[in-house]
C-alpha cells in the first residue's frame, strides 16, 4: 500500500477518516485501554439485577486490522448493560467497549446507528482476559455467572481494564545530616527509623497502584564493634524488602569504616495511601549479638528514588 495522502494537516486537502484514526494510534503509541484509573469501571447495578453498570470515562480502541487506526470513545454518566440470565449451566461473559466500523466489519451505518457501544461477549473462557482475536474491542470486566442466575453482584465481576498509557511520576529525594546522628534504637533486631535525616513527607498520587522505590543510605560510619543487622525503607504503613549487612570484625581504636545500605522493592499502594501525604523513611535493625555503634554524619547521604505507576482502580 502506498502512502496515504495528504499527510495531516494540510490546508486545502481532504483527509480520509483513516488518517485521523492513524493519528490517534500514533499519539497513543499503538496502545489501547481506558484513559485513566477510574474510567469505565464495571460494577453491579445500584439495585442488583440482570446486568451491570459502567461508569463514565473514555478509552482508546485499536483496530483489529493493520492500517485501521484507533478509535476514541466516551461514556458520560452511568451506562446500564444487560447480561443474559443462566439456566442449568453456569457461564462466563466479558463486558467490552467495542467498535464495529462498516469500513472493516459489519453493516451498521454511522449516520444512523451506534458503531461504538458497550457489549457483552457471552460464554468466554473462565480465565479470558482479552476479547477474541479479530474483534475491535477492549476488555472491561469478566462476569462469572453460576447456574440459574439472573442477578449480577460485584462478587461475580473481575476487573479487566488496562490503562492505555499509564501515568508515571518519578522523584528523587536527597538529604544529609548536618551533624552526627548516632544509632539510638534498641538493638533487638526490630526495625526503627534511622538515621533521622533519611525521612521525607511525600505526595502519593490518587492514581498510583504501584511504587518502585530504591533507597540508599551511603557512607554510614561504624564507630565501634561488629555491626550485623538489616536495612529497609517504609512508605506510610508499608515496609519494603529488607537487606542484611555485616561489617565483619572491627577493633575499637582502628580507623573507622563506612558501610552502604541499599534496599529496593516494588510495593502495591493501598487505597488508604492514595491521594495523601505519607512519610518515606529509612529503617535499620541491629542484631543484639553484634550491635556495634553506627553514626550518620555530614559525610553520609540518603537517596530515595521513587516512581509511582498508574493502574486501573
Amino acid at each position: 500500500m502506498t502512502l496515504i495522502q495528504p499527510p495531516m494537516m494540510v490546508k486545502g486537502g481532504t483527509h480520509p477518516a483513516r488518517t485521523m484514526r492513524m493519528m490517534i494510534r500514533d499519539l497513543s503509541r499503538g496502545s489501547q485501554g481506558v484513559t485513566e484509573f477510574n474510567d469505565l469501571k464495571v460494577t453491579q447495578q445500584t439495585t442488583p439485577g440482570a446486568g451491570v453498570q459502567v461508569s463514565d470515562g473514555s478509552g482508546v480502541v485499536r483496530g483489529a486490522a493493520w492500517g485501521q487506526g484507533s478509535y476514541t470513545q466516551y461514556n458520560v454518566g452511568t451506562a446500564l448493560v444487560d447480561v443474559a440470565p443462566t439456566g442449568a449451566q453456569g457461564r462466563t461473559d466479558m463486558v467490552v467497549l467495542r467498535v464495529l466500523d462498516p469500513e472493516y466489519e459489519g453493516n451498521l451505518n454511522p449516520a444512523t446507528g451506534d458503531i461504538g457501544f458497550l457489549d457483552v461477549v457471552s460464554n468466554v473462557s473462565s480465565t479470558a482476559t482479552d476479547p477474541a482475536a479479530g474483534m475491535t474491542a477492549i476488555p472491561l470486566a469478566r462476569v462469572v455467572l453460576p447456574p440459574n442466575c439472573a442477578t449480577v453482584t460485584d462478587a461475580m465481576i473481575t476487573d479487566l481494564r488496562k490503562i492505555c498509557n499509564p501515568r508515571r511520576d518519578r522523584q528523587i529525594y536527597t538529604a544529609s545530616p548536618t551533624g552526627n546522628q548516632n544509632w539510638g534504637g534498641n538493638a533487638k533486631g526490630t526495625f526503627v527509623q534511622w538515621p533521622p535525616a533519611a525521612k521525607w513527607t511525600i505526595s502519593v498520587p490518587e492514581w498510583a497502584v504501584r511504587a518502585r522505590i530504591k533507597f540508599d543510605v551511603a557512607a554510614v560510619e561504624v564507630l565501634t564493634g561488629v555491626v550485623f543487622g538489616g536495612a529497609a525503607f517504609k512508605l506510610g504503613t508499608v515496609q519494603g524488602q529488607g537487606i542484611a549487612f555485616d561489617t565483619g570484625a572491627f577493633v575499637s581504636g582502628d580507623r573507622s569504616q563506612r558501610v552502604n545500605f541499599t534496599s529496593a522493592d516494588t510495593l502495591t499502594v493501598p487505597a488508604s495511601l492514595r491521594g495523601t501525604s505519607q512519610v518515606l523513611q529509612a529503617m535499620v535493625a541491629l542484631n543484639s549479638a553484634a550491635a556495634g555503634t553506627l553514626q550518620a554524619d555530614v559525610s553520609t547521604t540518603a537517596i530515595a528514588d521513587v516512581e509511582f505507576e498508574e493502574g486501573a482502580i
